[in-house]
């Protein structure tokens, strides 16, 4: 048996019980139900502020540190892969990466090889953090594999932990690119009456909620608004498209980094992002506005129109600030074109 560490931070109202505030707070990646965090608090697997904590009716309070050891069976073992990888920036302590569509982050069961992690362990050698185990080596955050875009990946547990603080703190800059449905104005009243949604100067939508796993679908996220995880989203329009327009290029930024974030809060708002399967749905845009070649590019765009463009940080050893940026995909330079816009 292996094993790899889980740290994350309870988030405000935890619920009464820890065992509950586990189970709402748990990162989703780590793949761990009620029912297994039950027996790893038995187990003594958990710490909460350092300390071990068994009983699962024990309070909870707000930013309470946790720390899980979870057992992993060695019933694969992650290797080295010889694919190719677009690297934007690196050095003896990190390495930045323009992650292609498609692309799983870490093995995880169902994907054992293909990921970025097999990617890296070619590229990198023995040279990341420890930190994230044996399937995780480096990763400090994560995009879904169906979003492109920037990545940073820590070479040395010093720049682990440094980075990992700087996203704890949500102080990394991180800009989107993404392709909606309708155009979000401030002098829609619609938008204006949606619960969390209200509009910065400048025209940014400012989408502010909690977020928690789907009470039927533990792997999508939900806007509530009790017992969640603080998530702030703002967008300005890049460009409107079509004509009249009906659909947008967007310019998203995160406070937070939340699971989903972007995708659930844009439908939250009622402007879910183009080609997303589980939260954007297939709408049919006007022939009219967009023309056939157009209706039919939106209708059947294979994946969620995101695209992470922008990654912005304090190096973790050389404190120098650093910020990257990941021109448009060439399949979503193609859907505006098909929208009859020009990504500028």
């Amino acid at each position: 048996m292996s094993a790899t560490t889980v740290l994350f931070t309870l988030a405000e109202n935890p619920p009464a019980r820890m065992d509950k505030a586990l189970a709402l707070n748990v990162p989703l990646d780590a793949s761990l139900s009620r029912s297994r965090l039950m027996r790893l608090l038995a187990d003594g697997a958990v710490q909460v502020n350092g300390a071990v904590v068994t009983d699962p009716r024990a309070k909870p309070v707000e930013g309470d540190a946790v720390e899980i050891l979870v057992e992993i069976a060695d019933d694969y073992h992650v290797l080295p892969e010889d694919i190719p990888l677009d690297v934007v920036f690196e050095d003896d302590d990190l390495i930045v990466i323009n992650k292609p569509t498609g692309m799983v982050v870490h093995p995880a069961p169902g994907t054992p090889g293909g990921t970025l992690v097999n990617a890296l362990l070619h590229h990198c050698g023995d040279a990341l953090s420890g930190v994230g185990g044996e399937k995780r080596p480096g990763i400090v955050h994560r995009i879904d594999k169906e979003t492109s875009g920037l990545l940073v990946v820590a070479k040395t547990d010093r720049a682990h932990h440094g980075l990992a603080a700087q996203f704890e703190a949500h102080t990394v800059e991180r800009h989107y690119r993404a392709i909606c449905y309708g155009v979000p104005d401030s002098n829609d009243p619609r938008v204006r009456g949606i619960k969390g949604a209200s509009f910065d100067p400048g025209n940014i939508l400012k989408l502010q909620t909690q977020l928690a796993r789907h009470k039927h679908d533990r792997q999508k996220q939900a806007v509530v608004w009790h017992n969640g995880r603080h998530a702030v989203t703002r967008a300005r329009i890049v460009q409107p498209l079509g004509n009249p327009a009906v659909a947008a290029v967007m310019d998203c930024w995160l406070e937070t980094g939340r699971t989903h974030q972007i995708r659930v809060h844009m439908t939250h708002a009622g402007h879910g992002l183009i080609g997303d399967p589980t939260y954007g749905g297939r709408r049919k845009l006007s022939e009219k506005a967009v023309g056939e070649a157009g209706r039919i590019a939106a209708y059947t765009f294979p994946r969620q129109a995101l695209h992470a463009a922008t990654l912005g940080f304090q190096h973790p050893v050389s404190k120098e600030m650093l910020r990257f940026e990941a021109p448009m995909p060439a399949d979503m330079i193609r859907l505006i074109a098909a929208l009859g816009g020009v990504e500028g």
